[in-house]
């Protein structure tokens, strides 16, 4: 089949290559020239596991190929999907989706022929039926419109596109069905993918729900952890026992500092925007409580940190390991480590920043802190360790604290992502501080 991804970010590169290595023939459209060029040389801009080799093989191959160039595709592809932004509004009230409007209007005047547009980007309640306009404005007649929102994990991207645990689509004719059957095909042959069909409206408030629901289960376990550092109570174990439970599962329940990165926020607050809008006034208002809760557990990591600086962050240097929002990503949009590590800043610390992915996109948003080239390069003379981001390099190698105990001045590991086994830290020397659980002390 015949297919362009219009917009190709942290959604579009990745589904533009997957779609590539399903066996289709794929245009990307990346309006900025630096970005389309790199994308062309078979190189993505932004660290996502895997991407780098299916651009490689397919941009070789000839199957994949990119191009600014939006007439091309309208004269290439039988099936367009839409990939573009659709950030927060300035003023916080829903999604900006001007660039998914913009992209049809592009669209549409340029296309000769019958062919269907496939939406995956997020958008507010009422989009679909907004770009339908634009659609039955055509002069040619046969464009058909579906939404397909993307369940996507950063850093799994490329994996969960491929193997994805549903695939939805919001349709309203027989012939826009056959389009997307078809351009799942090799995913739903294998027979352990569920299409699931509804109305547009219906797969719109769907990604929506499920997005705010996983924010609503990661804000509940935080909400757990400050209970648990009231009470003395251990709030791994707690995540444990109600991850037994088949109703609620482990998935989620692991506490920390919370949820970042470029969907969760920006859905929660433009989902609640929405439906408070709409009148949904309880479900807004404990989308509210989630939301109030996500932010303050960063003030719970600063007291963390600061306990175990023994109450003085002035002056106190930490050896920061990770700047992305999470692990097997490039992305430090609205990166709670990030956050952490503005606020120690501001009382004075100085931050000494790693990350294996990360650094010169964090250094670019954050000059004001020093970078490192090494975990243990970022560690040296540090009077507290934080984890603020969970990479295995730093959370399963049990070497790295026993490399680095003799180049920091304490052996104090604040974990606020509750990411590590403590055990190989403890037999290093170390103290381990975690929110949610008491202090371990050193076995040593």
């Amino acid at each position: 089949m015949r297919v362009s991804v219009i917009g190709c970010g942290h959604l579009g590169a990745p589904h533009a290559a997957a779609m590539a290595e399903l066996g289709h023939e794929v245009i990307g459209i990346e309006l900025d020239l630096e970005k389309c060029l790199a994308l062309n040389s078979g190189t993505s801009y932004f660290y996502e596991a895997g991407l780098d080799d299916l651009l490689a093989k397919h941009t070789a191959g000839g199957r994949l190929r990119f191009t600014t160039d939006l007439t091309e595709a309208a004269e290439f592809a039988d099936l367009h999907f839409l990939a573009v932004g659709t950030p927060l509004r300035e003023d916080g009230r829903g999604y900006d989706v001007e660039q998914v409007v913009g992209a049809v209007k592009a669209l549409v005047p340029l296309l000769r022929r019958p062919c269907t547009i496939v939406g995956k980007s997020t958008v507010t309640v009422g989009t679909v039926a907004r770009l339908r306009e634009i659609t039955d404005s055509a002069t040619i007649e046969g464009i058909e419109l579906v939404w397909n929102p993307e369940f996507l994990r950063e850093g799994h991207a490329v994996e969960d596109s491929l193997f994805p645990d549903r695939i939805l689509a919001g349709l309203s004719s027989g012939t826009a069905r056959a389009a997307i059957e078809e351009v799942y095909a090799p995913i739903l042959a294998r027979g352990d993918v569920k299409l699931i069909v509804t109305d547009p409206t219906t797969a719109e408030v769907a990604k929506s729900a499920a997005n705010a629901f996983l924010a609503a289960k990661i804000s509940y376990i935080n909400a757990m952890a400050e209970v648990c550092e009231i009470t003395g109570a251990d709030v791994n174990q707690v995540a444990y026992v109600m991850g037994v439970d088949k109703r609620i599962g482990h998935g989620a329940l692991r506490p920390g500092i919370g949820y970042g990165g470029g969907c969760l926020p920006k859905d929660v607050g433009a989902f609640t925007f929405r439906i408070g809008e709409l009148g949904a006034t309880n479900a807004a208002a404990l989308l509210e409580a989630v939301g109030a809760v996500n932010r303050s557990r960063l003030d719970a990591a600063v007291d963390l940190v600061e306990c175990a600086a023994a109450g003085h962050l002035h002056g106190t240097t930490i050896g920061f390991l990770g700047a992305s929002f999470k692990a097997g990503t490039s992305d430090v949009r609205d990166s709670p480590a990030l956050r952490l590590a503005e606020r120690l800043h501001q009382r004075g610390a100085i931050v000494v920043i790693y990350d294996p992915e990360s650094v010169e996109a964090a250094r670019r948003l954050h000059p004001q802190f020093k970078y490192a080239h090494s975990a243990t390069a970022a560690l040296v003379g540090a009077d507290i360790t934080v984890l603020g981001t969970e990479w295995p390099e730093f959370t399963q190698d049990p070497k790295l604290p026993i490399d680095a105990a003799d180049t920091v001045k304490n052996r104090i590991l604040v974990d606020v992502r509750n990411a590590v086994a403590a055990d190989p830290w403890l037999k290093a020397g170390w103290q381990v501080w975690q929110l949610g659980r008491p202090v371990q002390h050193s076995q040593v």
